[in-house]
């Protein structure tokens, strides 16, 4: 009797043991379905912002930073700078081959414009190094506005790079619209899909980055 009382007991403990593990293999996949919701509700809204970003009608500002990443960015940043956007322009992220008469040749730019009001920033080789090396152009400027040109899905953690460097300076966007996200039917685009992923992976990490520093700061 004492051994099928052990036996019972043991069977009892098993059962239980079971349950539990079911229990807690539930609440775990249900949690990871909330965070799977929250990661693309939060990514189709990143879309949504992305897509609508406009440049603004008549930008102006002290200066213009543009991050490099492509040429079409590079000679949008120029123009502005023809145009009188801005009194002086910083072309951030340049690679350390690339020379300032290279970039003049490749936008047909005059010689004068960029002796006088063009900077070409070799340090940065990523967004925080961009964020970094522009802030202290602006510093050493004093500068109080800047036109930021990059491409439009880079443009918020851009932004949210360089107002962590430079809180009081006023960063107005003007997106570079070569990635069209309300025309084109980009769900159909696979790499398309991964390289809008990636970046909004990136902006998240970054936020969070930002979000627990102010926390830790608060403590």
């Amino acid at each position: 009797m004492a051994d099928r009382g052990k036996w019972r007991d043991r069977a009892a403990r098993r059962r239980r043991s079971r349950s539990m593990l079911r229990k807690i293999l539930r609440r775990g996949f249900f949690a990871l379905l909330a965070l799977l919701a929250v990661f693309v509700a939060g990514f189709l809204q990143f879309a949504d912002t992305v897509a609508s970003m406009q440049p603004p009608p008549a930008p102006r500002a002290d200066g213009i930073v543009v991050l490099t990443g492509g040429f079409q960015r590079i000679e949008q940043a120029v123009e502005l700078l023809k145009s009188g956007a801005g009194r002086r322009l910083l072309i951030s992220g340049v690679h350390p081959a690339t020379t300032g008469s290279q970039i003049r040749r490749n936008t047909q730019s005059s010689a004068d414009l960029f002796r006088c009001c063009v900077d070409i920033g070799h340090e940065a080789i990523d967004t925080i190094g961009n964020a970094t090396e522009a802030g202290q152009w602006i510093h050493d400027r004093g500068y109080r506005s800047i036109l930021v040109v990059t491409n439009n899905y880079h443009m918020p953690r851009s932004l949210l790079e360089l107002r962590r460097v430079r809180p009081d300076t006023e960063f107005i966007a003007y997106p570079v619209v070569n990635s069209d996200l309300k025309t084109s039917n980009w769900l159909r685009n696979p790499l398309f899909i991964k390289a809008i992923l990636l970046e909004y992976a990136k902006y998240s990490i970054a936020s969070l980055r930002d979000l627990a520093s102010e926390h830790l700061g608060n403590n």
